[in-house]
């Protein structure tokens, strides 16, 4: 039985409200999902939980909505952030729908010496975050923040959220050990470097910061995008407490 699609909209919800949707969001379920009129749907916003919803369908083009009682309350993400250098086309996508997957409250693409890709698509990305929000029944969306420089990172970081720095070749410890005791929920920061890794003199600017504690994922090198999904999922699996 395939399972009953789920919708990102920005209005507010409530029960019993009608909301009529934009003509991106009508394409969608009309002519991708093939959803007829009364179709049973749930739609989220990002602060107001999870609703029942059934499709209304206005004219040749547009649809609209009409809201039923809520299914889930808001309940926030952990206060987890990832900080990455971006990568290539098609990975990138990859390692931003499956952040999305696991939680990540906060999404920082940052700029190192050795960083390949020099720009990012954003409005691209938020599609796919979207899109991995909708899918993985998330209530909310990651905030995807703006290309930063790492020296533009490391002097406006807020000193009360604790920087987890995930260097290659480095003698410190596990990230799981580093994690141990902190308090569940956050907040806290994991920052993944680019293909080939920071440059010598990055990562000495980077663990001379009273923020950072600098972590090893294992004798292993992993690709960048498995470096970011595996410290997320140890993470994650810390926060949630026992």
């Amino acid at each position: 039985m395939a399972s009953m699609a789920r919708l990102y909209v920005a209005s507010d919800l409530q029960a019993g409200a009608d909301l009529a949707l934009d003509e991106a969001a009508a394409h969608y379920l009309r002519h991708v999902l093939r959803l007829g009129e009364g179709a049973a749907l749930r739609l989220f916003n990002g602060r107001d939980g999870e609703y029942a919803a059934s499709l209304g369908l206005a004219g040749k083009r547009g649809a609209m909505v009409r809201l039923g009682e809520q299914t889930r309350p808001y309940r926030g993400p952990r206060d987890l952030w990832l900080c990455f250098a971006p990568i290539r086309q098609g990975r990138i996508e990859f390692l931003i729908e499956k952040a999305t997957e696991l939680g990540a409250a906060r999404l920082v693409p940052v700029l190192t010496q050795r960083t390949q890709m020099r720009q990012i698509n954003a409005g691209r990305l938020e599609a796919h975050v979207k899109e991995a929000a909708e899918q993985c029944e998330r209530l909310d969306l990651p905030a995807l923040a703006p290309l930063v420089p790492l020296e533009t990172l490391l002097a406006q970081w807020p000193a009360e959220r604790r920087l987890f720095a995930c260097l290659e070749r480095q003698a410190a410890p596990g990230l799981l050990a580093a994690l141990q005791g902190l308090p569940p929920g956050g907040p806290l920061a994991i920052l993944i470097g680019p293909e080939g890794g920071f440059a010598p003199e990055e990562a000495e600017r980077i663990v001379a910061r009273e923020f950072v504690t600098p972590v090893s994922l294992g004798e292993t090198i992993l690709r960048a995008e498995t470096a970011a999904l595996a410290a997320l999922a140890l993470a994650q699996a810390v926060l949630s407490g026992p």
